[in-house]
């Protein structure tokens, strides 16, 4: 992995937290601006964000008083979860058995960088301008005339009186039970049955 310059680190170890738990929140902070990713920890319901975002406090706090950068510029550059080691206990159980219960616990590192200076952003505009020309289509010549529309013809009114009665001869068809149910009959539909 390379490094970035000016990059600052936090980390957390021993977080009485499983590792993968943990890296379900750390993903969705990676690469997010830190107001974006100080709202996304604030609304994120997972015990675990609590850890992420005291550590990612604590990167900014390191930024801000060792190295001088303002918080609100920087970003995630990087942000993982290692394996700690896990506490093993036992629990008893029925017949005398006994059953191994695993505390697993992590390290949560988090690094944050300054976001791109107007410097560098302006050498990387360019570039990015260039590349969007070449992927977009050509535009459209514009002309100094006008476009002429083409004439609609009108619809006649015969081929439309002549499709209305068809509609209107079908007659609606009966509705038909709904499929694997049978209708009930009352008792008085029956004698009318039997009688016709």
């Amino acid at each position: 992995m390379a490094e970035v310059a000016n990059e600052v680190r936090a980390q957390a170890k021993w977080v009485r937290t499983s590792p993968r738990k943990a890296r379900l929140v750390v993903e969705h902070i990676r690469g997010r601006s830190v107001p974006e990713a100080r709202t996304v920890l604030a609304f994120t319901t997972r015990a675990a964000a609590r850890d992420v975002e005291k550590v990612l406090r604590s990167a900014i706090a390191n930024a801000e008083a060792n190295h001088g950068l303002v918080g609100d510029d920087l970003y995630v550059s990087a942000a993982y979860v290692d394996e700690g080691p896990t506490l093993k206990r036992w629990r008893a159980r029925a017949r005398g058995r006994a059953a191994r219960i695993r505390k697993h616990t992590c390290h949560i590192t988090v690094k944050v960088a300054p976001l791109a200076t107007p410097a560098s952003k302006a050498k990387a505009a360019p570039a990015a301008t260039e590349k969007l020309k070449r992927t977009r289509r050509p535009a459209k010549a514009a002309t100094a005339e006008p476009v002429a529309e083409p004439a609609v013809e009108p619809v006649a009114e015969e081929t439309v009186a002549a499709e209305e009665p068809a509609a209107v001869a079908d007659p609606p068809a009966e509705e038909k039970p709904k499929r694997g149910r049978t209708a009930r009959r009352t008792k008085t539909e029956t004698s009318e049955e039997a009688s016709s």
